[in-house]
């Protein structure tokens, strides 16, 4: 049951999620019934701890529902913590580096083994004897590795980046790369557009999911879905909280002539 994400995501299946930022105990039972695959849980730009990290982790895993942890730097040291408290699928931050994706596939694929002896395996230096590969394997099994792309660096050493061995996905950070890309919030823009199809059409030539997060317009996940992204990460709870209220609010002060709810910010983007 726990690997069905992965499954689907190496057979090339759309798989649908949002991100998680609320702790109360009645949000992991509704969010089943929106019939998500999996969901997004953000400790980089989230005040969440360890123990309320895990907790959700717990929650949403005995709801069948897959938890993904963002952590907060590529550190394999944090990876390994968010999985051991029940994450399957880990996403390191702001990759631009051969070595950042390498330690997150050690820590996500190789777990318990750190250290030397991991590099050793890693960099070949060492071949991984049959019955230690065959317990990693076991020990690890379902666990997702994604790479967070959101920079221009990135971009630059992208296939590289998306060549080392056990990196399952990506995840496109639209607002850094944006901001990276000097076009803050121009999701439009021809330059920030182009450099998403660069990263969606490398990825899945690398036999690689992807996926885009964006807060507001489903229109923008269709549009890229159709490019080749196959995973949705769609808005957050608060934003999809605010946008709800506020379309209600709207029609109901239209509705006896006060006046209208102010629209959501469309900066809302993790």
């Amino acid at each position: 049951m726990e690997s069905t994400l992965l499954e689907k995501l190496k057979n090339g299946a759309n798989v649908y999620g949002t991100c998680i930022t609320s702790t109360g105990p009645m949000w992991p039972a509704a969010v089943k019934k929106t019939g998500v695959d999996f969901v997004f849980i953000d400790t980089e730009h989230i005040p969440l701890g360890r123990t309320e990290m895990a907790t959700l982790c717990q929650q949403f895993r005995h709801l069948g529902i897959t938890p993904i942890v963002r952590i907060p730097c590529p550190d394999p040291y944090l990876a390994c913590q968010a999985i051991d408290a029940g994450a399957k699928g880990i996403v390191a931050p702001y990759l631009e580096s051969v070595t950042q994706v390498t330690e997150l596939v050690g820590a996500t694929k190789y777990r318990p083994l750190k250290g030397e002896v991991l590099q050793n395996y890693l960099s070949g230096a060492v071949p991984m004897p049959d019955h230690m590969r065959d317990y990693v394997e076991k020990y690890n099994a379902g666990n997702i590795c994604i790479a967070n792309i959101e920079s221009v660096p990135a971009m630059d050493h992208l296939d590289a980046l998306l060549s080392v061995p056990g990196l399952d996905a990506v995840f496109i950070g639209p607002h850094d790369l944006s901001v990276s890309l000097g076009l803050p919030e121009q999701y439009d823009h021809p330059e920030f557009e182009k450099a998403v199809s660069y990263i969606i059409r490398t990825a899945r030539a690398k036999g690689l999911a992807i996926g885009i997060h964006f807060s507001l317009e489903p229109e923008r996940q269709i549009r890229w879905m159709k490019e080749g992204a196959n995973i949705v990460v769609h808005s957050f709870d608060v934003a999809l909280f605010v946008q709800k209220l506020n379309a209600d609010f709207d029609k109901i002060k239209r509705g006896v002539g006060d006046v209208p709810t102010a629209q959501l910010d469309t900066s809302m983007v993790v």
